[in-house]
Parts: structure tokens; C-alpha cells; sequence
């Protein structure tokens, strides 16, 4: 049963003169507990997408369902992670997490326990009163996660957390995801250019065109390599049949929208 569902979605940018079609017709669908990767160039409406899914903007046509209920009147939690990790400076690491159920009027002593044991989770001890100055990017960024986390979001949405880091703390950070996902069985659509971080660590993969946006194809990651840990699927005798099969497919997509 489709948890989330995007049918016929179609999605203009309107200016005072004239308007942009970013996404043409985008129509699929995503699992409870799916891990789902959107991968194409720029300007194929990869991050408008996300936008449309999280409700920040209406699509100009066509439908999306939560759960069976449009976005608009859906109360699930949906979470929401970026290539930046956006930390309040003048904020200390426990409030920063805090700051989504602050707003809500919703701080008690058990969420800030919550709080303190998702960031042990995630292997920053004891930085609960630190500043954001005092941390690494890659610290940064799991601040992010656990921010994200913390609200119990039913479907995670993630728009290149990773883009910003040093390739070694990009695959650390991408084991930690994968891990922290799989535990709280959380549902998740990643966007990213980069198609072994798709393969990695997805179920499957949304090859998108560009001008406007559609959906080229899509491929199911073999069993394997969603049962291995990010960075072991890279190794994976399987991993570089499937990356050529979708480099392929992004090569074909580029020109067909030359």
C-alpha cells in the first residue's frame, strides 16, 4: 500500500511576463518505510518536488496524498533536511534541536531527554550546551538530523544533507542515516546528484529529465545491496552494474533535453 503518492503532478513558475514548467506529469509513489532517491541534473524540479511534498508550495496541478489524505489536511509530522544545516549561532546545540516543539509550545523534561539520547545516538555527547561554533560541519549536520528526528516526522525529506562535506564525513554520515532510518523505520526521499550515494543508499532510484521535469525512469535496487550499509554497497560486486545502467540512463535524459 502507497504511503505517499504524486499523480500527474505538474508545476509552473510564474514571473510578470511569462512562466517556467518545472515538473511535467510526475506521477509515483512511495512505501511506508521506503527509501526512495530523486537523482538528475539541475533544474529537472528535484528540490520543487520536496517543496510540493512538505506543503511550502501547491502544485499547480495534479494530486499529492499522505496516507490517503492530500497534504493540505494530512496531520503527519514530515521532516525536512537540507544541504545546510541552518543552526541558530546565538543558540546552545540542545535548543537548537528543541526548536521546532519550542515553536509548538511542546518543550517538556521527557523531550529534552529524548533530545539528549538522539544526539548520544548519533555520537555527540555531551555538546547539549555547546554553541554551533564549536562544531565541525559534519557535527553540524547530525545536529541537523537529530532536529529533523526529534518531531517523530512520519516521512523524512532530505535535499542534499550531504552535498556541503568532505567526502569522508559524507559517507560516515551516510552509514549513520541509513542506520537511524532502519531503526525508527522511517520513510525518506533523498534528493542528490550523486548516483552512488542514490544506489547506496536507497530502494530504489527516480531518474529524472530536465525542461521540464519527468520522470526518465526508475530502478529497483537488487535486494544485496539494500540489506549492506552505504558504505559497503560501494564494494558490492553488484554496485557497478547498476551504476552503469543508471549513468546510462542520466546520459540518455541530458541529451534528450539538449
Amino acid at each position: 500500500m502507497s504511503f505517499l503518492t504524486l499523480e500527474n503532478v505538474t508545476h509552473h513558475y510564474f514571473n510578470k511576463n511569462n512562466y517556467t514548467k518545472a515538473l511535467d506529469d510526475i506521477s509515483f509513489s512511495v512505501k511506508e518505510g521506503e527509501f526512495v532517491s530523486l537523482l538528475g541534473p539541475s533544474g529537472c524540479g528535484k528540490s520543487t518536488i520536496l517543496s510540493i511534498v512538505s506543503g511550502i508550495m501547491n502544485q499547480t496541478s495534479g494530486r499529492v496524498l499522505l496516507d490517503d489524505k492530500s497534504i493540505t489536511e494530512s496531520e503527519l509530522a514530515i521532516g525536512y533536511m537540507l544541504q545546510q544545516d541552518y543552526l541558530f549561532p546565538w543558540k546552545t546545540i540542545l535548543d537548537n534541536v528543541l526548536l521546532g516543539p519550542t515553536i509548538q509550545d511542546n518543550v517538556n523534561e521527557e523531550l529534552k531527554e529524548k533530545a539528549k539520547e538522539l544526539l548520544r545516538e548519533v555520537g555527540l555527547q555531551n555538546v547539549e550546551n555547546q554553541y554551533p561554533s564549536s562544531l565541525s560541519g559534519g557535527m553540524r549536520q547530525r545536529v541537523a538530523l537529530v532536529r529533523t528526528l526529534i518531531t517523530d516526522p512520519k516521512i523524512l525529506l532530505l535535499d542534499e544533507p550531504f552535498s556541503a562535506l568532505d567526502y569522508q564525513t559524507k559517507l560516515k554520515l551516510e552509514d549513520l542515516v541509513f542506520k537511524l532510518l532502519h531503526a525508527y523505520q522511517k520513510t525518506a526521499i533523498l534528493v542528490t546528484h550523486d548516483i552512488g550515494e542514490a544506489i547506496a543508499m536507497s530502494d530504489r532510484i527516480i531518474v529524472m529529465s530536465a525542461n521540464p521535469g519527468k520522470i526518465s525512469k526508475t530502478f529497483e535496487v537488487p535486494l544485496e545491496l539494500r540489506n549492506e550499509m552505504p558504505f559497503l554497497v560501494r564494494r558490492h560486486p553488484k554496485y557497478q552494474s547498476i551504476f552503469d545502467k543508471v549513468w546510462e540512463e542520466l546520459n540518455k535524459s541530458e541529451t534528450r533535453t539538449v
